[in-house]
């Protein structure tokens, strides 16, 4: 196990904090920093309402698709993909200003929105693997983050429900974990509802363990990279047309729309 891990005890995240100074100070530290009090009231019931929703339709239907890093004999967990297209309430969530200050700050503009998706662990619930967000990137890494997420808590998060654990300050590695590096000493994200959590892609991560015999645990995940990496989501074939038709500049950016150099059509930008 590397010395650098066995150094960073005992494992603390950072105070949540409204600040943008503060929070930048946190990722660099970190990998992470929470922001409280993002949805409240209305909002969060919207958002929550319409991820439930989505996630009882695709059960219904067998629509349910795991993803690499879950582990397959879990059926407590769910994902649900694209939730973009699923309620125009996220859409205020993928390009909310507190959201796009950080992706400014961190990755730069122009940036992509790579995906935007839920997950819902259940009673019960299994831990997902521990994994960095930019594994598709060859190591070494650079120092600079390709990446960030920002994980917007529509229940509360807790130790018992299966918060997400991180490794705190494991970005600064510089490489994703190793095998014997799997069961390393985690901090789970306690937050409440409508909190988010803005972590860059080299920090070490996993769904926690739901431990509670009654709770269920959703979060819905704003993916952003660097723009020279392909979306995860095809949103030329996935997005609802009235989310481009209506779309601000930033948005049609973030969803590739809007570019330069790369991804044009005849020359030109396809907005």
């Amino acid at each position: 196990m590397s010395a650098a891990l066995e150094t960073a005890r005992p494992v603390v995240l950072p105070e949540p904090t409204r600040d943008l100074a503060q929070g930048l100070r946190n990722i660099a530290e970190h990998g992470l920093t929470l922001v409280p009090d993002v949805l409240t009231g209305d909002a969060l019931k919207s958002a929550r309402d319409a991820l439930y929703r989505a996630a009882a339709s695709d059960r219904a239907r067998g629509r349910e698709q795991k993803f690499s890093l879950d582990y397959g004999h879990d059926d407590s967990n769910q994902r649900v993909w694209n939730v973009l297209s699923r309620d125009p309430v996220f859409e205020d969530m993928a390009f909310h200003p507190i959201a796009i200050e950080y992706v400014r700050a961190l990755l730069g503009w122009p940036a992509l929105l790579g995906n935007l998706s839920a997950n819902i662990t259940g009673p019960g619930g299994g831990e997902m693997i521990l994994h960095a967000d930019q594994i598709f990137v060859p190591e070494p890494w650079s120092v600079e983050p390709q990446g960030m997420n920002v994980a917007w808590c529509l229940d509360e998060f807790t130790e018992e429900n299966g918060g997400t654990r991180f490794v705190p300050g494991s970005h600064k590695l510089n490489r994703a974990p190793r095998p014997d590096e799997a069961e390393v000493q985690t901090a789970a994200i306690v937050a409440p509802a409508g909190s988010i959590a803005i972590f860059e892609s080299r920090v070490w991560h996993k769904t926690g363990h739901n431990r509670t015999s009654d709770q269920t645990r959703a979060g819905v995940f704003a993916w952003y990279t660097k723009p020279i990496y392909r979306q995860q989501e095809n949103w030329a074939l996935s997005l609802r047309p009235e989310t481009r038709q209506f779309a601000s500049d930033d948005a049609l950016t973030l969803l590739g729309f809007k570019t330069e150099g790369l991804g044009l059509v005849n020359g030109r930008s396809p907005d």
